[in-house]
């Protein structure tokens, strides 16, 4: 089996070099990213029990699937993590070791998916951020992801949800109306119920702990964490 949806890893990489452009075509990202790493570091403190410092992930191991060019990996080595990033597609790959180096950053890159990770390692936390939408089969990719993380480990998801909001939203708005996205980024048939993510998660050993919606602030162009799940929402998963 295979998780990797060729036609999006092609998609992604035909915009490869944009990825660290503030201002081009992963702009949303880019003012999406404060508010996952605050939402990912403030939970992975709580749970880990580690006080604040400088350095607070410092002995932490993440992996980063669909690392991309490396936006969530290199926030999460400053912090001190130990971070492996591994995405599809070889041109994001190229671009992210090329930026890390530039800012000397030791992060462990690979061109790969979950099921082909060569690795003995077991993660305290997994990134699944904006990827799942992305993916050919989430039941095996979900399966695949959750093998590499140790017991008791983190496990977050950051996703779309299936709601006709969604559609209007992410697909219309910011596609077709603002250009936000390059039109055909997101398909709606890929975006997963918050429920549909539970169940599957739960069966791989995934218990939910947290669930939160984000939304975008139009005023002060930023993101908030929100009870409103009906667009994008965030979750964080423990290992049992």
């Amino acid at each position: 089996m295979n998780s990797i949806n060729k036609k999006e890893i092609e998609k992604f990489s035909k915009i490869a070099e944009e990825w660290w452009d503030p201002n081009g075509k992963f702009k949303p990202l880019h003012n999406f990213n404060p508010i996952r790493i605050k939402y990912i570091k403030e939970n992975i403190l709580k749970d880990f029990n580690i006080k604040l410092s400088s350095k607070p992930l410092k002995n932490i191991k993440i992996l980063d699937i669909g690392c991309g060019g490396g936006l969530l990996s290199e926030p999460m080595c400053r912090l001190g993590a130990n971070v492996v990033g591994i995405d599809a597609s070889k041109k994001n790959i190229e671009v992210a070791k090329f930026h890390a180096k530039k800012n000397k950053l030791k992060i462990d890159y690979k061109v790969a998916s979950p099921e082909k990770l060569k690795t003995k390692t077991k993660f305290d936390v997994v990134l699944n951020m904006e990827i799942v939408e992305h993916v050919n089969d989430i039941d095996f990719f979900i399966k695949e992801s959750s093998k590499l993380l140790k017991k008791n480990g983190i496990m977050f998801f950051a996703t779309l949800n299936k709601t006709l909001k969604s559609y209007v939203f992410a697909i219309i708005g910011a596609e077709y109306v603002l250009k936000w996205l390059p039109i055909g980024t997101h398909e709606w048939e890929k975006f997963v119920k918050p429920e549909d993510l539970i169940s599957i998660s739960k069966k791989n050993n995934l218990s939910l702990k947290k669930l939160d919606g984000m939304k975008f602030n139009i005023l002060d162009n930023s993101w908030k964490i929100s009870g409103d799940t009906s667009v994008n929402y965030i979750v964080k998963f423990v290992k049992i």
